[in-house]
């Protein structure tokens, strides 16, 4: 998705003069338009601009320098002078092109592209993990290669198959849910993976563990100061081992306050908009409804909000709801959400240098990495007293009762 700005070593141009070996693919003409340094000037003598591919070969000619000083310049080795470096790229800014990356890879056995495996890329959730991979990656020199599943075992196998044709060096697996069958070509060809929460401990695989019960535990601490008892759950669907660690982890946060979880308040989703509100129509159709729910994702609680609205239940002042994810839309909604923040920005720089420490690990550890990372409730306006009080409670760092 970005361009990488290193060049990879051509050691080939040096002992064998011939073009071919160095093919690079020329920028587009543009018209009128110069740079500081070349304004006024005419292009590189015996070519003119987009006779066609260019060649280390031609880029030492217009700098008036070996192919090996191109060639260290360009891979950044420091025993090139400043000046000479100065001439080459002064070069490369006026001939323009872009480095044939496929040619790149084959010479010299590294291709700098990370893979990266996403459920849905609609989902809020996905594309704030993709922006900070790749910004991970472009401060590395990296690209990356992102696909999606949408739950489909097919796309999936299809997206392992174009991972290896690209000659990844590593692939992140961020789908909270996978047939680890499905990954048997990428660990035969012993590519670094990096899972959420079901990563096996094998040699190459790094596990980010999601520490689901800490935010958890504080979002029903939140509630039960503000005297809620009856405390509804929405899961996503219990197939998904990320999934069945919330319920669990709700369960575990209820029976801490001294609670014991209600089975009519323990509705499966699925992680959508419509399922939360279908989730809400179902706890509306209730005798005794809860005071509180607390949902497995955010997009699942924004659908109980749509849904409240329809039913004519007040947020927060019939129902308090808390999400899960922070996702950046959460602060958007009205009420704004109370949720469980489960950083993307920190699953996507554990995920990149988790790949990349093993890309540079010598020797793999046998049982794989484990990384951790930590759940935290963000308190907003969409939680309040329990019906009877008249106070709301407001986002304030470093507390979770109201004012």
């Amino acid at each position: 998705m970005t361009e990488d700005p290193a060049f990879a070593s051509f050691p080939a141009a040096i002992d064998n003069p011939r073009p071919t070996q160095h093919n690079l693919t020329q920028r587009p003409p543009r018209e009128n338009v110069s740079s500081p340094q070349t304004a006024g000037k005419p292009p590189a003598a015996g070519r003119s601009v987009g006779d066609g591919p260019l060649n280390i070969h031609e880029v030492a000619r217009q700098a008036k320098v070996s192919i090996a000083t191109v060639s260290r310049t360009i891979n950044g080795v420091p025993s090139v002078t400043p000046e000479l470096s100065r001439r080459v790229w002064k070069a490369i800014e006026e001939m323009g092109y872009y480095p044939n990356t496929q040619a790149r890879a084959l010479v010299s056995g590294r291709s700098r592209i990370f893979g990266l495996i996403v459920s849905e890329i609609t989902n809020p959730f996905f594309p704030e993990i993709i922006q900070g991979f790749e910004n991970v990656a472009v401060q590395h020199n990296y690209e990356i290669l992102v696909t999606s599943t949408i739950h489909d075992p097919a796309r999936m196998a299809l997206a392992v198959r174009r991972m290896i044709e690209r000659r990844v060096e590593g692939v992140a697996i961020v789908t909270f849910g996978l047939e680890e069958p499905l990954l048997d070509d990428l660990k035969l060809r012993k590519v670094p993976l990096a899972f959420i929460d079901v990563g096996p401990p094998l040699p190459l695989v790094s596990n980010i563990r999601i520490d689901y019960l800490n935010g958890i535990r504080q979002a029903v601490q939140h509630l039960a100061a503000l005297r809620h008892t009856r405390i509804a759950f929405i899961s996503g669907p219990l197939s998904l081992k990320s999934a069945m660690a919330r319920r669990r982890a709700f369960i575990d946060a209820i029976r801490e306050i001294g609670l014991s979880p209600n089975p009519r308040y323990m509705i499966e989703g699925d992680h959508t908009l419509e399922g939360g509100m279908a989730a809400l129509r179902e706890i509306a159709r209730l005798r005794q409804r809860p005071t509180a729910v607390l949902c497995s994702n955010d997009m699942t609680a924004i659908g109980v909000l749509r849904q409240s609205y329809e039913e004519g239940i007040g947020i927060p002042r019939d129902l308090s709801v808390i999400g899960f994810d922070d996702i950046r839309l959460a602060q958007f909604v009205i009420p704004p959400l109370t949720t469980v923040k489960m950083s993307q920005t920190e699953i996507a720089q554990l995920a990149f240098n988790a790949l990349l420490a093993d890309v540079e690990r010598k020797t793999p550890s046998p049982n794989g990495s484990e990384y951790v990372l930590r759940t935290s409730l963000v308190l907003r306006d969409s939680t309040a007293l329990v019906a009877g009080g008249s106070r709301r409670s407001r986002s304030r760092p470093g507390g979770d009762s109201p004012r």
